[in-house]
């Protein structure tokens, strides 16, 4: 089974990029499955209801998200009511939506999603580790292909995640995609265990900014330590993020390789 996971999708230019390019990619790749981060995908941070359904209806098949979705009053109301669209599973009782779920596409395995935000440099939230030792405990032992999205800033805690989940035994995860950083790592492999790992997916938006906004605002704010408005950035866009070969029949990866598209 193969498995695209794309990197943060910034804004606009994040958007058209993924909607010009993956009908190629599903077929050049033989894709079965594209999964994405859309935290950032409405004007660069948040959200929103029309975004969503816009990515969902150009073949994004499950959107994953972080600390920055909470942004516009109508994601209460998609993340209740899209099981496409997930937010963290370990932010406190009470938030909306949904941290897992299970998929089934035509022809496929089902496949588990789950999502994450770690807690080093982040807003707290509870424990990521102890949050999926606990939902992967819950996934029937026939949904094999399991995918987690680490949402993190540091390396060291994606890391430590990523040594924690393989497990030669068991198998119980095929792959763990970090995001957040928008920095795409060279660190993609399949652990002894079978589990494909990635630090960081990348981003899907504009190349020539700093983390896809524009640059000169956020140099600004370097120097002067004041606040400023930040702007989605213009010009070339690139299109970041992994692709996982998974066997379906064990849920552990065959291999992974980045994708990084201009």
């Amino acid at each position: 089974m193969k498995i695209l996971f794309l990197g943060d999708i910034v804004g606009r230019p994040g958007r058209k990029i993924v909607k010009e390019r993956l009908p190629r990619l599903r077929e050049s790749l033989g894709l079965d499955m594209v999964a994405a981060n859309g935290e950032n995908a409405s004007g660069g941070l948040g959200l929103s209801a029309k975004n969503a359904r816009e990515l969902l209806n150009a073949g994004v098949d499950v959107l994953t998200s972080g600390n920055h979705v909470w942004k516009f009053q109508d994601v209460g109301s998609l993340l209740r009511g899209e099981a496409r669209v997930l937010r963290p599973a370990n932010y406190p009782p009470g938030a909306p939506g949904r941290g897992v779920g299970i998929y089934e596409l035509p022809g496929c395995a089902p496949v588990a999603v789950l999502n994450v935000q770690g807690r080093t440099f982040m807003p707290p939230v509870d424990c990521p580790f102890r949050c999926l030792d606990a939902l992967l405990a819950e996934v029937p032992d026939e949904v094999r292909v399991r995918l987690v999205d680490f949402h993190a800033e540091a390396t060291s805690e994606k890391i430590s995640l990523g040594w924690h989940l393989d497990d030669r035994k068991s198998g119980r995860v095929s792959a763990l995609a970090g995001t957040h950083t928008h920095v795409q790592t060279n660190d993609a492999r399949v652990l002894p265990g079978g589990m494909g790992y990635v630090t960081d997916l990348g981003m899907c938006g504009p190349r020539d900014g700093c983390l896809g906004m524009k640059p000169g605002p956020i140099v600004q704010r370097f120097l002067n330590g004041l606040p400023a408005k930040f702007e989605v950035a213009g010009g070339v866009a690139v299109l970041q993020g992994a692709l996982f070969d998974i066997d379906e029949s064990t849920g552990r990866a065959r291999s992974v390789r980045l994708v990084n598209e201009t």
